[in-house]
């Protein structure tokens, strides 16, 4: 398996791909970029962290950078910290939701945020260059910080009413499963007087079930919401940035959702543009459409994302993978800021999570993927382009298609060697046929 070099940064397998020579030299290049200067790092709880971490600390350190380790954290905890100590830029070590023996680095500019096009491309650039290794008496130097959880639940307090929240005192059953989001999301929880019950709470990496907080992985937790009556069910994937919702009923309501719930919530009490990605569900903007407001997509990709935030001066924002991005807290996606916004909108409707999913516009959304190497990625979306010619083509992010009420797309991931194809329509068996159908043309032309 080879590793998934990117402007998203570095995925591979430990000991197939990602081996700590490369992983040094890769850190080195990113402390030749932010010159020596101060550098957040953190990880997602995986087995394969610790070694990975002396990896990079070696090549941080060999370029000059003063490291600040917070230790097993989220992705959102170290952006947050990133921007909060005034630092060059920070890593992340997640392989987010991929499988137990995957990891990798995210990288964060000062900002807070993931690399954006122009930085990664300057990273990408650099790494084929020589590093600037310091001389013995101009080395880095790490330390240790252990108050990071608070200072990124101290931002996001502040969104919602903790005192009444308190008072509803809501039943919640929380699956880490193993994952960083051990560490602040029991305690944000906690601080909204939420009666929580925790699954996998242990941030050891020792997944108990797949990694992706899909449906087929997140049985436990519908059983577990139905068996102890609970308000709500929540699941993180590994490195917390993404979160998926099982309503009171047991239903799980998935990941697309989850954005268009804190989107619905926002903008009852302000109003103000909305950014998501272009293969998000429509459900959020005909929310935004019902609240008056500006509605942007653009490309896939975090960075994607927070870029045309900041051009428009976005309210919310964020992708249809359960990422919700709150500028007040930072440019990065955050499970804790959806957790706080769904409990908030369910305390301020007087009814339950699954009325308030009941009272969406209603479409399916059905996600596919198959192997493909990159350079057949092209074939494929010229194939699909073919085999539609009514629908309107939108190119450069991939391809999508778009008719008046469905739409499909196809484009190569950015941090796996996959294809994803993913059809939008009223209804799930429109929805199915028609990703059916995509897939059928794509196998062909990628073999």
């Amino acid at each position: 398996m080879p590793r998934i070099l990117s402007i998203s940064g570095l995925r591979g397998v430990l000991g197939d791909g990602l081996d700590p020579e490369y992983v040094t030299r890769f850190a080195a290049t990113l402390g030749t970029l932010f010159d020596g200067g101060t550098v957040v790092i953190a990880r997602d709880g995986r087995s394969t962290g610790e070694m990975l971490k002396h990896a990079v600390l070696s090549g941080l350190l060999s370029t000059g950078c003063k490291v600040i380790d917070l230790g097993i954290a989220s992705t959102p905890t170290c952006g947050v910290l990133v921007q909060h100590l005034k630092a060059a830029g920070g890593v992340q070590l997640t392989a987010s939701h991929n499988p137990i023996e995957w990891n990798g680095l995210k990288p964060f500019s000062a900002l807070g945020g993931v690399f954006d096009q122009a930085l990664g491309e300057k990273l990408l650039a650099a790494l084929e260059q020589p590093a600037n290794y310091r001389p013995w008496n101009g080395l880095g130097t790490v330390s240790e910080f252990e108050d990071a959880a608070q200072i990124h639940l101290d931002k996001v307090l502040p969104l919602v009413d903790v005192a009444k929240l308190k008072q509803r005192k809501f039943k919640v059953v929380l699956d880490v499963n193993h994952g960083s989001g051990a560490i602040l999301g029991p305690k944000l929880l906690a601080a909204l007087g939420c009666d929580v019950s925790v699954f996998g709470g242990v941030p050891d990496g020792q997944f108990e079930h797949p990694a992706e907080p899909l449906k087929e992985n997140l049985t436990s937790l519908c059983d577990a919401v139905k068996a102890l009556g609970a308000d709500v069910g929540f699941a993180e994937d590994p490195d917390a940035d993404r979160l998926a919702i099982v309503d009171n009923t047991g239903r799980y309501i998935g990941e697309e959702l989850t954005l268009a719930l804190c989107v619905d919530h926002v903008l009852t009490h302000a109003k103000g543009p909305v950014v998501v990605n272009g293969s998000t569900s429509r459900v959020t903007a005909d929310i935004a459409a019902k609240h008056g407001c500006e509605f942007h997509r653009s490309y896939v990709g975090e960075a994607n994302v927070v870029a045309k935030m900041r051009e428009v001066d976005s309210l919310i924002g964020g992708e249809g993978n359960g990422g919700v991005i709150e500028p007040k807290v930072g440019y990065v996606r955050d499970s804790f800021v959806g957790m706080a916004y769904v409990l908030q909108g369910m305390l301020e409707r007087h009814g339950t999570l699954a009325e308030w999913v009941d009272s969406l516009p209603k479409y399916t959304i059905i996600k596919d993927k198959v192997t493909c190497p990159r350079e057949k990625v092209t074939a494929a979306c010229t194939a699909l382009r073919r085999a539609f010619p009514d629908a309107r083509a939108s190119e450069g992010d991939g391809l999508r298609l778009d008719w008046s009420d469905r739409w499909v797309q196809v484009r190569a991931s950015n941090t796996e060697p996959i294809l994803r194809v993913i059809s939008e329509a009223p209804d799930d068996v429109a929805a199915k046929e028609l990703c059916s159908e995509a897939m059928s043309f794509v196998r062909a032309a990628v073999g």
